[in-house]
């Protein structure tokens, strides 16, 4: 998967969406390519990926198969990806795959979890941050920070810091929080 293979994908489920045929909220991602490119170069194929509700070039990027993840977004499950074969799960649930990723991760499974930057300022990231740093496990938590918290501006709402075993990058989003930016009636 390069830049525009991602991009692509994200059009085609945005026409899809437009069109009517998807019956169930999409969170499109876009103008983070480049980043999530370079982290997934160093995400190992026997690492497990824990993602959020923004997770379809988690999904791509870690080789689940293109085909797939369209069906399973276009069967309305963009926002629940999971696919155990690959070591991949996600959550809608604001925060909540951060407690298994940690489990996971307790377990001597190799780990990578993405957030946004909303999660990131909430306690359950920093009870399972601290969490991971005082039990030293194989956790990288990964915060995609995109300035929004839904489509408030986190940092007047949150503010912003960064502490061990956590990654941080800005982008600059195009899409909406959710849908394509119109309403589409089902």
């Amino acid at each position: 998967m390069n830049r525009d293979d991602l991009i692509s994908f994200e059009a085609e489920v945005a026409a899809e969406f437009n069109a009517g045929r998807i019956h169930a909220p999409v969170h499109l991602s876009d103008g983070n390519e480049d980043q999530l490119i370079e982290i997934f170069r160093e995400i190992k194929n026997d690492a497990w990926v824990f993602s959020n509700w923004r997770s379809h070039f988690h999904a791509l990027l870690k080789g689940v198969p293109r085909e797939r993840v369209l069906a399973d977004i276009l069967a309305g499950r963009s926002m629940m990806l999971h696919y155990p074969e690959y070591r991949f799960f996600t959550s809608a649930i604001v925060g909540g795959i951060l407690p298994i990723a940690c489990g996971v991760a307790a377990a001597g499974g190799n780990v990578w979890c993405f957030l946004g930057d909303m999660t990131a300022s909430l306690g359950a990231f920093h009870d399972a941050q601290q969490y991971a740093v005082g039990h030293d496990l194989p956790i990288t938590f990964v915060v995609e920070d995109n300035g929004f918290a839904t489509e408030t501006p986190t940092a007047e709402t949150w503010g912003h810091g960064t502490t061990p075993k956590t990654r941080r990058y800005r982008y600059t989003r195009t899409y909406p929080h959710v849908g394509v930016g119109k309403f589409i009636e089902f």
